[in-house]
């Protein structure tokens, strides 16, 4: 496959206006785009503009409504505020105040990101990671905290608009090896940000090889990079040396025993049609890697059964494996996109049904909320009371996980903090861990000479097996 090299280049806020393709849209349009800029993240790179979205089709447009800010997106007061003081002709220094109260108003790090998920040792925060579950570690690389482009949905917006106190950053991957030689539970790092692969291969070998190479860590047998670099920069793995590099440290960790997991993001189909997408995937699992793809159930972007169900097709034809369908988080312009938890499980089944088994290896519709990994698993009818049955498929405590337990059937309901248990309960089963863990002050409720404890309290008395069916004559 032949595909001409790109030279990358990127547009926000400031060189907005030297966008050709803004020149279809009115002033009113372009003034209401660079409003909301100022307060969420914008960025967006050539290839997204030229080669995903359909210009004929905006405002519309998925991919369109995925990258550029739109004016719902702030609520209408604050909107009109950051509005005003730009025709006026305000100052930055008149402007920032107002930015930052609403930036602090948007929930700018959901389900305990900042208070619970940091992990401690020796009463000090570690630098540049999250460890909510227990076995799997996040690591913030600090050259990874911004990407190719930016989702307006982004839970993570904070770490690219100058909230420094709201980042997670490492510069180095001592602290990381440090910590898992402590920490024998964790069988798994992803490797997050923004985006790893904005790194240069030579920078994002001073984080890996040291996961190969180090004694003491032989318990983590997967390595996983969080990106979104496959459907807004592809050629970051088909385009020169620097992607041949990266080839070939995905082979050396395959070399070393462990997993190379590409945690793509692919959020509507369009992303995944073009020759330079397709061999990006093909480069990367020829290369070893195993490919898994995700993304969050957007209103105006794929808030439709076709979508998903033809980007699961694709990517299982593509030798890639569906993995998540999320919804998305109570953080950033959530008011835009939120969709109703009933219609996110409609929409999904739907998708669902489309598909054969191979690409039903997917799970969703998922809540990442402050207990654990949520799954819409139905919606029922029990003794005349309407449910939603909800799965644990990753929690705080892990002997959470895989618990099924019902909320009341709300329409309107679109986090789970909104829902209420269901058949008179008072609370939720994690409710009281929860506090615990809030008490606490952090998300970990385990230590490594726990684990067997853990699983001992689930394991039942042995029981001998019944062999007196075996003996009976048949009559």
């Amino acid at each position: 496959m032949n595909i001409p090299e790109r030279k990358f280049q990127v547009f926000t806020r400031q060189n907005l206006d030297k966008l050709p393709q803004m020149q279809r849209l009115s002033e009113e349009q372009r003034l209401a785009m660079k409003t909301v800029a100022h307060v969420l993240p914008f960025r967006v790179n050539n290839y997204v503009v030229d080669e995903l979205i359909d210009w004929d089709n905006v405002p519309d447009d998925p991919m369109f409504q995925l990258t550029f800010p739109q004016a719902g997106m702030l609520k209408s007061e604050d909107f009109e505020t950051i509005r005003g003081m730009l025709l006026r002709n305000a100052t930055q220094a008149e402007l920032a105040p107002e930015i930052k109260r609403i930036q602090y108003s948007l929930n700018p790090h959901p389900a305990g990101q900042k208070s619970l998920n940091v992990p401690h040792e020796n009463g000090e925060p570690v630098p540049g990671m999250q460890h909510k579950y227990r076995e799997t570690v996040l690591f913030f690389p600090m050259a990874g905290q911004t990407c190719h482009a930016y989702c307006t949905y982004c839970f993570r917006w904070p770490q690219f608009v100058g909230l420094d106190d709201m980042k997670f950053a490492s510069k180095e991957a001592s602290h990381l090896v440090e910590y898992l030689r402590a920490h024998k539970e964790v069988t798994s790092v992803l490797i997050t940000g923004g985006d790893p692969m904005i790194m240069r291969t030579a920078l994002l070998r001073q984080y890996i090889e040291p996961l190969l190479k180090e004694p003491g860590l032989e318990h983590v047998t997967s390595i996983r990079f969080g990106t979104k670099a496959p459907a807004y920069w592809p050629y970051r793995f088909t385009q020169g040396e620097d992607a041949d590099d990266l080839m070939r440290l995905i082979g050396e960790i395959r070399a070393a025993g462990k997993e190379a997991a590409i945690m793509a993001h692919f959020s509507v189909l369009r992303e995944l049609q073009t020759d330079v997408a397709q061999l990006a995937i093909k480069r990367l699992i020829s290369a070893g890697a195993t490919v898994r793809t995700q993304a969050p159930l957007i209103r105006h972007v794929n808030d439709n059964a076709d979508n998903w169900a033809q980007m699961w097709r694709q990517q299982v034809s593509l030798g890639a494996i569906p993995y998540y369908m999320f919804i998305e988080r109570d953080t950033g312009a959530r008011g835009y996109f939120e969709v109703p938890l009933w219609r996110a499980y409609m929409i999904f089944t739907e998708a669902y049904r489309q598909v054969t088994g191979l690409a039903r290896t997917v799970r969703g519709p998922s809540m990442s909320c402050t207990p654990g990994k949520v799954l819409i698993d139905g919606i029922a009818e029990v003794n005349g009371e309407k449910a939603f049955v909800l799965k644990m498929l990753q929690g705080r405590d892990p002997a959470w996980v895989n618990q099924v337990f019902f909320a009341r059937y709300d329409q309107r309901a679109t986090w789970m903090d909104q829902l209420k248990p269901a058949f008179g309960e008072k609370e939720f089963f994690f409710a009281e861990g929860m506090r615990d863990i809030r008490a606490a002050g952090e998300g970990r409720v385990w230590l490594p000479t726990e684990v067997d404890a853990l699983e001992e309290t689930w394991r039942m008395d042995p029981v001998e097996p019944d062999h007196e069916h075996e003996r009976k004559k048949p009559e």
